[in-house]
């Protein structure tokens, strides 16, 4: 989020200023996911008058999506992934209908339609419907109902992870279908609950849209050890019937026997309602630096679903970026959106991988340092002196630091970007500034941290800890605070 001073300009050239707000403006949100909750979160704190509906498709509040992959671990259980509940919402005056779909959106006057006929007007609207998964073009895996089959599985929803828990303990091999970052969690997790598990990625290596193959070979050596086989170069083209299991056939011929399939090869953003609400639609909801649709100034959409500047995100933290920025104008904030930087991370017990920007794409001078053997790969990107991109592989005890010049553009010495890669003396302990960022998806600082008495109250001011979690432990220790930590997971 950035402040506009007097006399700036966004990037449509017109001077930026916050929106006409009435008192008691109806606003609907549809969507109910980590986006529009974080964007409730905003009005709520900057004191929003209007009267603000959210309607969300699952039956259950709001919860951390990216933390499912710990609930099918083992390490979570499912109530501790809600965001808010139903009672906060109650709390502070805002309707929220879950299980609720909407059917359409009518521009003309102005209201949304849902599925059993109820209309709910609105002044305002903001969609965050968030991002499908794309299903990859493999015969058999959809039956001509168009029904999953019953031994494939995605893995997008609290029902999916659910519905997968189930089939667990039944099951002694299971396929995971694409090396991305949500492929690669799930597979762990399948081998943590003890099931034999085989991950196929149609790419070079895993990560290869993130990692360099250096990385992507060091990830792979670290799946192997963990219990998982790795096939890349290779795709599946076809689900045979096995008697009690089934047969994924690869394009090289193999066939891998299974008794699951989990689908995770990637997501598109849902633009459906937008399509046919007649706004403009690319590959996402075209929004302007206010994150309001070209078409209708009374329409504004965010997260995963929204293009901004030909770009959509699928990460959390470009996401709540969104959110704060817009729930801040729309309560008179003078702010507009310059486009958000790109932060990941991988949650997965014994996996630790940071990607910031595109380490794979991104031009520049690159410096690496790697330990195969230890299971360590680390990448930055540099132009200028500045670190434009990085990928931080088996060792993240830098990457608050890295994170920190990344967001600043620091213009490093010609050694500094060398010595961010190399490890402390094992006898000086590391001490992070207060400026260092540590929640990469929250964007909180060490300072920040640090001014909290607990970890209740970090969680509850700053949303540290309530994203992919890895940051965890390092809030835990900055607070003195570890007995209690288990008390975020």
């Amino acid at each position: 989020m950035s402040a506009s001073g007097p006399g700036s300009r966004d990037g449509a050239g017109a001077p930026p200023r916050p929106p006409v707000r009435r008192p008691g403006e109806r606003l609907v949100v549809v969507g109910h996911g980590m986006a529009a909750t974080r964007f409730v979160e905003g009005l709520v704190a900057g004191g929003y008058s209007g009267q603000v509906t959210v309607l969300g498709d699952e039956p259950v509040p709001a919860y951390n999506r990216i933390l499912l992959s710990a609930v099918l671990e083992g390490t979570h259980a499912p109530d501790a992934l809600t965001l808010r509940s139903p009672g906060w919402y109650a709390e502070h005056g805002i309707d929220l209908r879950t299980g609720t779909r909407v059917l359409a959106v009518d521009r003309e006057h102005g209201d949304v339609m849902l599925v059993d006929g109820t209309l709910v007007p609105f002044d305002r609207l903001v969609l965050a419907t968030g991002s499908i998964p794309t299903l990859p073009p493999i015969r058999g895996v959809v039956r001509h109902d168009g029904s999953l089959h019953p031994r494939v599985h995605a893995f997008r929803s609290l029902a999916d992870c659910d519905r997968l828990l189930a089939a667990v303990p039944a099951a002694r091999r299971a396929v995971v279908v694409g090396g991305g970052l949500l492929g690669l969690q799930v597979a762990r997790a399948l081998s943590l609950r003890g099931v034999a598990t085989e991950v196929v990625e149609g790419g070079e290596h895993v990560l290869h849209r993130q990692v360099s193959a250096p990385a992507g070979k060091i990830l792979a050596r670290s799946l192997t050890r963990l219990g998982t086989t790795v096939y890349t170069g290779a795709r599946a083209v076809r689900l045979h019937e096995q008697g009690d299991s089934v047969g994924l056939q690869l394009d090289t011929g193999f066939v891998l026997d299974a008794d699951l399939v989990v689908l995770t090869a990637g997501g598109r953003p849902s633009t459906a309602l937008a399509r046919g609400a007649g706004l403009e639609v690319r590959r996402g909801i075209v929004v302007d630096d206010h994150l309001v649709s070209p078409t209708d100034p009374r329409i504004h959409a965010l997260g995963d679903c929204a293009e901004h500047r030909g770009v959509t995100t699928g990460f959390v933290p470009p996401a709540w970026e969104q959110a704060q920025l817009l729930a801040a104008r729309l309560c008179g904030a003078d702010v507009v959106h310059e486009g958000s930087r790109s932060v990941a991370r991988l949650r997965a017990t014994d996996l630790d991988v940071a990607v910031l920007g595109d380490p794979v794409g991104e031009e520049g001078e690159v410096v690496e340092v790697s330990n195969p053997v230890a299971g360590k790969h680390s990448r930055l990107v540099v132009r200028d002196g500045v670190i434009v991109a990085a990928a931080l592989v088996g060792d993240l005890s830098r990457v608050g630091l890295i994170t920190q010049h990344y967001d600043r553009g620091t213009v490093l010495g010609v050694r500094e970007p060398g010595d961010l890669l190399l490890p402390d003396p094992v006898d000086a302990p590391t001490v992070l500034p207060d400026e260092a960022e540590v929640c990469a998806c929250a964007g909180v600082s060490a300072g920040e941290i640090r001014a909290c008495a607990d970890l209740h109250e970090l969680r509850e001011t700053t949303r540290a800890t309530t994203g992919c979690g890895g940051c965890a432990e390092v809030c835990a220790t900055l607070l003195g605070d570890r007995a209690r930590l288990e008390g975020v997971r």
